[in-house]
């Protein structure tokens, strides 16, 4: 049995050591010598065959560990689980430690402990957003297909518009960074006005093309075709990647597509602009430009973001789609599952 708790690879380790200890006193081994050839203190060499002795194989394992009792019985988890579970409070939506350990009797550290220990966060609450497009599974077939298999001889462009960009001045000046205090700005601010910005992101070279204007109608979004239609070669044909917004379908511009049948449009679901990769664009330029930024009017703003945008293009780097449409279909069958477990 000691040779098998050896060699066995499911051993513990420390009872493949006290087996060891064990074997080696059997061939006539001194505490001293084990000790030295196994890499362990004496005492223990001592301790593990005093216990072998008296115990023999009994002795080699663990011995139950002294400590206090468990006071909190299971019929007490079982409330504070199916109170955090089905119940809320009188005078809030959710419970928190202090105030369960009040309706159950415990203490906070204990309410704690069997929320940790079954995974449980009352106060934490996480977005979702599902699209009920009936076509949704055909357009996401569409788009990622273009996105990985992207048609020859044409230039696929994501196209959206951020309207709304505040230009937006602090109160006080901006205090810069120092050694052990970052910058620092104050809370409120003033408005300056709005401005709108047209991209559309090259799938394959990243470069943007971009007009800002101070309203975002099927006017502005027409001039900014006609702006696609000046920039990209004439011997190309062009599709568009873009969300389903009504001045996206208005008359004018069906009448404005069919006289440039080169255009071919591509429209995400309702309620999934994460399909579309300018987006992934709009949050590099929130995050490196308007988030920090001050401006105290709208022309000010046009012009920084016109000088991101240039200097964005001067070393464009583009986004890689890699999950395919099969991919993406079944993780969401997956979360639609898990919510379904969940509300059952």
């Amino acid at each position: 049995m000691l040779e098998g708790w050896v060699r066995r690879r499911t051993s513990a380790q420390a009872l493949a050591v006290r087996a060891r200890i064990v074997l080696a006193a059997a061939e006539g081994d001194t505490n001293s010598e084990i000790a030295g050839r196994l890499g362990i203190a004496r005492p223990t060499v001592t301790k593990w065959r005093n216990r072998f002795a008296e115990h023999r194989l009994d002795g080699l394992t663990d011995e139950p560990r002294p400590g206090r009792p468990r006071t909190i019985t299971d019929e007490q988890v079982e409330e504070v689980i199916v109170k955090t579970l089905e119940t809320t409070p009188k005078n809030a939506t959710h419970w928190s430690t202090r105030s369960m350990a009040a309706e159950v009797g415990l203490t906070q550290n204990a309410v704690l402990r069997i929320w940790q220990a079954f995974g449980l966060q009352p106060h934490r609450q996480e977005t979702f957003k599902l699209s009920k497009d009936p076509l949704f599974v055909d357009k996401v077939h569409d788009i990622v297909g273009l996105y990985l298999n992207p048609p020859e001889r044409a230039v696929v462009l994501c196209v959206d518009e951020k309207s709304q960009i505040q230009a937006l001045d602090r109160t006080a000046p901006i205090l810069p960074m120092l050694p052990g205090t970052p910058a620092r700005a104050t809370h409120d601010y003033k408005r300056a006005g709005t401005s709108s910005l047209y991209a559309a992101l090259n799938l394959t070279t990243g470069k943007v093309i971009s007009a800002l204007h101070s309203r975002h109608r099927a006017i502005e979004f027409k001039k900014f075709l006609q702006t696609i239609d000046r920039e990209v070669p004439d011997h190309l044909d062009v599709h568009l990647v873009l969300d389903n917004s009504s001045t996206h379908k208005t008359p004018a511009i069906k009448r404005w597509l069919a006289a440039h049948p080169r255009f071919h449009l591509h429209f995400t679901p309702t309620s999934s602009s994460w399909l579309n990769l300018v987006e992934r664009w709009f949050g590099e330029l929130t995050t490196k430009l308007l988030k920090r930024g001050a401006h105290r009017s709208v022309r000010e703003l046009n012009a920084d973001i016109r000088a991101w945008i240039k200097t964005w293009n001067d070393d464009p780097k583009p986004f890689v789609w890699t999950k395919t449409a099969d991919q993406i279909l079944e993780s969401i069958r997956r979360y639609c599952n898990r919510i379904n477990q969940s509300r059952h």
